[in-house]
């Protein structure tokens, strides 16, 4: 999810900045940063859901049992998905204050 949220937002981006470049008068606020905020916060909401998923799927009991089950792959998993979410806010922030095309 993370590879494709960084091709779309640099691809987009490139795409945007050749075909339909906003005025570099308006500086950051352009609707190129609009859509790239919008995708960068779809992105990171649905990694941080999965983390939050993984992470109670790691605290669940065996229906039958009533043993905990493996809580390696749910740990490890959400760990991933933070880190993820973690990776797109800290490359998607800086479209509030930098222009899109230079």
């Amino acid at each position: 999810m993370w590879a494709v949220w960084f091709v779309a937002m640099y691809g987009g981006l490139s795409v945007a900045c050749a075909v339909a470049p906003p005025p570099v008068a308006d500086g950051a606020l352009t609707w190129v940063n609009g859509l790239l905020l919008l995708l960068t916060a779809f992105t990171a909401a649905a990694l941080l859901y999965a983390a939050w998923r993984c992470w109670l799927a790691s605290r669940a009991e065996d229906d039958v049992s009533g043993v905990a089950r493996s809580r390696f792959i749910p740990v490890v998993s959400a760990t991933v998905h933070l880190s993820a979410a973690m990776a797109v806010l800290a490359i998607g922030v800086p479209a509030i204050v930098l222009p899109p095309c230079p």
